[in-house]
């Protein structure tokens, strides 16, 4: 009797785990198939790149500008574009974000050049020896590996400034400048650009240089200084976006309306001072080409072909007869 319910206990137990084992194989295989992505799911990622944008400031709206033009580039080509940077200039964030990206296995990396960073440059060497392409868009980092640098011509554009001072001012006069960042290479190249075209007009003279920290009420704020300090200040020119908008704002509640303010970029606060002829013009980048030209460039160094180290954008000149309806500089701030 004892061994009759001795074995039919060993074929309950033997049961219950052969119950067990099915229950386990039946739950692996139901795991395994929802951790795999699916037939479409594997054709729409297959082959997608994955590049990342990181700006100088997230919020900026030259850097949106940027995400925009390359976003759109990037679909049209299957890939995808990831945007990122610090909330407030941070050149220590930006080289962690770097970081990031490369620990990240990003298959390119979109930048804003540092210009004298020896870290900086140090990730971006990195990351070429991982085969991580890095290109420098706004600003370039020369001396580094990146492949490529897209965007303005500093210098150039200082000297068109310079050049567009010297052309609408015709006495004497004190200029006052506004550069976004004072340790920014782009905003330096400017500067030189516009002190060399300066050197032939000995009628002009920089009075002061200041930094708007890319605020345009820090930009208000700076001018007003400026202004009090030097009265006899007539022409004011910003280097970055923010900048007109505050130089305008500035000489608006000082009562000077014989300040000639000239600007960069398109914002469109700038665009109404332009319009209203508290402007008197601005130099304009295009920063949507910039991010598109940056993607068709990684397109063309995947398929192995040639690139220049150097994409000049243009830049052109921006003034209240430009804004006008069916004019080349309108057409250009529709595309």
């Amino acid at each position: 009797m004892s061994n009759r319910l001795w074995n039919v206990g060993i074929v309950l137990l033997f049961l219950l785990l052969a119950a067990l084992l099915l229950q386990f194989f039946s739950s692996s295989a139901t795991i395994r198939k929802l951790a795999e992505p699916s037939v479409n799911d594997g054709l729409e990622s297959a082959g997608r790149k994955h590049i990342v944008l990181i700006s100088q400031e997230r919020d900026n709206p030259f850097w949106l500008a940027i995400a925009e033009g390359a976003r759109a580039a990037a679909e049209s080509l299957g890939m995808e574009l990831e945007y990122t940077g610090p909330l407030r200039i941070n050149q220590g964030e930006q080289t962690q974000l770097l970081k990031k990206a490369i620990a990240a296995k990003a298959d390119a990396i979109l930048i804003q050049g540092l210009g004298d960073s020896s870290s900086y440059k140090e990730w971006i060497d990195r990351a070429n020896k991982r085969h991580i392409p890095i290109i420098a868009i706004d600003t370039d980092e020369p001396g580094s590996q990146r492949i490529a640098y897209v965007g303005t011509d500093n210098f150039k554009a200082g000297r068109q400034m310079g050049e567009l001072v010297a052309a609408r001012t015709t006495e004497e006069g004190l200029i006052g400048v506004l550069l976004g960042n004072e340790q920014a290479a782009n905003q330096q190249l400017r500067l030189a650009g516009l002190q060399a075209a300066l050197k032939g007009q000995p009628r002009l003279r920089i009075a002061e240089v200041r930094s708007s920290n890319i605020s345009r009420l820090e930009a208000q704020q700076q001018t007003e200084d400026l202004l009090a300090s030097q009265p006899n200040i007539r022409i004011l020119v910003g280097f970055s976006a923010l900048d007109g908008a505050g130089m305008m704002e500035a000489a608006s509640r000082l009562g000077r309306g014989d300040i000639q303010i000239f600007a960069f970029d398109d914002l469109d606060i700038t665009m109404e001072g332009i319009r209203g002829g508290r402007i008197e013009a601005s130099i304009v980048q295009q920063p949507r080409k910039m991010g598109a030209q940056a993607i068709e460039l990684l397109s063309n160094h995947w398929q192995g072909e040639p690139i220049s180290q150097e994409q000049f954008t243009d830049t052109f000149v921006l003034d209240a007869d430009a804004l006008t309806a069916g004019s080349p500089a309108e057409e250009r701030l529709n595309r």
